[in-house]
């Protein structure tokens, strides 16, 4: 099952309610680029190995190539959002209650950026179309359980084999380039830098361009009446939209997230920079060939954490390392909540 353009256009012209779900979908999208692709250049701004308009242009490109190949690839990790929770019933109220669930995640990403905490929202999304779900149904029936698992499963390899990727993978390439001159290492990982700021961008936009197209599928195939869908393509006039917005947003901001993960939280060198990028790398791409949703902030931030305590446990900045896991914890229940209280009044006043 998928959508042409002119259908969808179609669509959206003649249905108001669809246009405001995309509206509100893309303007998620559009957030996720400029607060959450921020984590992917962090290391490589902070140990100034690109300077930062330049790092936002090259994590815009790239983010744009992830969520554009990573699809046509492999689409799993938006078919797991997709079947994560059910709308089924009242077309109407199940967009009313979608349109809820991305308020939502608007809501908590505006006040996470605004902190300068690197919040992971496709833990916000997750959260907030299972709390409109619950919403909707009245009940646990609306969250699919086996699919839910796959988010737990996520986290616990974002946040685990993120820390442990980034301490083995900072000591090999230490006891690897131990001979190299000082000078041609410098300049060597200068560049290795740049490229794995680079592919971490590119898996940013892998993995959360997928996430919310699944959503966007999820809107579309409401406003027709269909629930469900066993089966769906996402087309590639789909792909181009989201991943143009997503670069948009990187390509506006995100310096504070930029300090927060890449120079508050520990001081690196250009070869531990390189080191969490490619931990960070080989997580997300693991993960999102097994279909997993992982997040890429907790991903990053894990294996920056893991390269600094490679170094001393005292090199890491464990007092903003908590402020973070706080927020990272509280995501869950707190945007749950919101979809949820948002859906229950959106469907009672519309």
């Amino acid at each position: 099952m998928t959508i042409t353009l002119n259908e969808f256009l179609h669509q959206l012209m003649n249905q108001p309610l669809l246009f405001v779900t995309v509206l509100l979908n893309l303007g998620a999208i559009m957030l996720n680029g400029w607060t959450d692709a921020p984590n992917a250049i962090a290391t490589c701004v902070s140990t100034h190995s690109i300077k930062p308009r330049a790092a936002i242009a090259m994590a815009a490109v790239f983010n744009f190539l992830g969520v554009l190949f990573m699809t046509m690839v492999n689409a799993t990790v938006a078919e797991t959002i997709y079947n994560m929770v059910e709308f089924g019933g009242n077309a109407g109220d199940a967009t009313v209650a979608l349109c809820a669930a991305l308020f939502a995640i608007i809501v908590w990403a505006v006040a996470a950026w605004f902190f300068g905490i690197p919040t992971s929202e496709s833990h916000a999304l997750i959260a907030g179309i299972s709390g409109a779900a619950i919403a909707l149904q009245k009940g646990m029936g609306g969250i699919h359980i086996s699919e839910w698992m796959k988010v737990i499963y996520g986290l616990l390899l974002s946040t685990i084999l993120g820390f442990v990727l980034g301490w083995v993978v900072v000591k090999l390439v230490e006891f690897l380039f131990r001979s190299m001159d000082r000078r041609k290492a410098f300049s060597f990982f200068q560049k290795a830098q740049v490229a794995g700021g680079a592919g971490m961008a590119f898996m940013h936009g892998a993995q959360d361009g997928q996430k919310f197209m699944g959503v966007f599928m999820l809107g579309i195939f409401l406003s027709k009446g269909v629930g469900t869908a066993e089966y769906f393509v996402i087309p590639i006039w789909m792909m181009i939209l989201c991943s143009l917005t997503m670069a948009f947003g990187t390509s506006i901001g995100g310096y504070r997230i930029i300090k927060s993960v890449g120079m508050d939280m520990v001081r690196l060198d250009k070869h531990q920079g390189f080191s969490a990028d490619l931990a960070a790398v080989s997580c997300l791409f693991l993960s999102s060939l097994a279909g997993l949703p992982v997040s890429t902030t907790h991903t990053k931030t894990t294996a920056i954490m893991g390269v600094g305590a490679a170094k001393r446990l005292t090199s890491v900045n464990w007092r903003l390392v908590q402020e973070m896991v706080l927020t990272w914890v509280l995501t869950f229940p707190c945007c749950g909540l919101i979809g949820y209280l948002m859906a229950y009044l959106f469907m009672h006043l519309l």
